[in-house]
């Protein structure tokens, strides 16, 4: 039986599935320079980017994760996506990612769209550890997770490569109302 894929809403924000309309908005995103800056995914092509849309959109083929597409309640515009990756069933936790087309940053869209995810997260899907890993440099995205009143755990210094530098992370938790 096929699940169904979950719509959560607040005041101006609706969260619902990827649908193939939005496959250039999700280019537009993880094509964009400023965007991508942070992100562990970048492509350079509608053609790469159908992959990714796949994995978005389709709840039988990602265990790992879900994602929505974060959308203007008011008008159905696309403003970007927020979901979870690395779901341990076994360990009931995910890793909370975010992005936002640059005209929709500053809005407080994400602080109101992460609350509906790790919501889901904790009371449908049976989470009770969310992870957020941080560049230690991404200074918007840990302002975002000091708004929403995420821990930070600590930072792992140089633990990645990326564009031929060392990197750090700063670790993020939101743990389950007990």
């Amino acid at each position: 039986m096929r699940r169904k894929f979950p719509i959560l809403e607040s005041e101006r924000l609706r969260l619902r599935q990827f649908v193939d309309s939005d496959l250039e908005n999700v280019f537009k995103g993880l094509s964009h320079p400023d965007i991508i800056k942070y992100y562990g995914i970048s492509f350079s092509s509608l053609e790469a980017t159908k992959e990714q849309m796949i994995w978005f959109a389709d709840l039988e083929k990602n265990e790992t994760g879900m994602w929505w597409a974060v959308c203007s309640k008011e008008d159905g515009r696309f403003l970007g996506a927020g979901g979870l990756n690395g779901w341990s069933k076994e360990n009931r936790k995910a890793e909370i990612g975010f992005w936002l087309l640059p005209e929709n940053w500053g809005k407080g869209f994400m602080t109101e769209a992460i609350p509906l995810i790790f919501n889901h997260a904790f009371d449908h899907m049976g989470l009770h550890r969310i992870e957020g890993f941080v560049e230690t440099e991404n200074v918007n995205c840990k302002k975002a997770l000091a708004k929403l009143k995420f821990h930070l755990e600590g930072t792992m210094h140089d633990c990645e490569i990326k564009n031929g530098q060392f990197i750090s992370l700063d670790i993020y938790s939101k743990l389950a109302a007990k």
